[in-house]
């Protein structure tokens, strides 16, 4: 309950060791749940303590243990994220966008979602000599940006 939330640090990091633990305030995140205003949320939770809800722990959560990876791609009007199976190439990948690109696939951009943000920009991540070009074997890290080239 809210009055108890992280009082049992050492229990939790006991059980941790074997099983994986989300810890959450039930009325907490109910009333978490009813706002609609994202200054709203970040102001309440900021109140809390709280960094990230139970929600976004549980999805991050189980979108780990089933193995999963996030990379993104960037277009003009867009930007996209894709999931992905962990330890998968970029040809999957490329698949996993689009039959056609893993068909006809040259190479792929690549490129860290960290490094854009950083840098604030495509061509300052390729400035600072960010940007690889990788083959059909390169295994896609999550968080990895990729533009796929490739020809029919």
């Amino acid at each position: 309950d809210e009055n108890n939330f992280g009082r049992n640090q050492d229990l939790l990091k006991e059980i941790e060791k074997k099983h994986r633990v989300i810890e959450f305030a039930g009325q907490f995140e109910m009333e978490l749940s009813q706002l609609n205003d994202q200054k709203e949320i970040a102001l309440f939770m900021a109140d809390m303590g709280i960094k990230e809800s139970a929600k976004d722990r549980l999805c991050a959560a189980a979108y780990e243990l089933l193995g999963y990876i996030s990379f993104f791609t960037v277009g003009s009007d867009e930007v996209r994220a894709w999931s992905l199976r962990q330890g998968e190439s970029v040809l999957a990948a490329a698949g996993t966008i689009h039959t056609d690109l893993a068909r006809g696939f040259i190479r792929a951009e690549c490129f860290s979602y960290d490094d854009l943000i950083a840098l604030g920009s495509e061509k300052q991540v390729s400035e600072k000599g960010l940007l690889r070009l990788e083959g059909r074997n390169y295994v896609v890290q999550d968080g990895n940006v990729l533009n796929i080239r490739f020809n029919l």
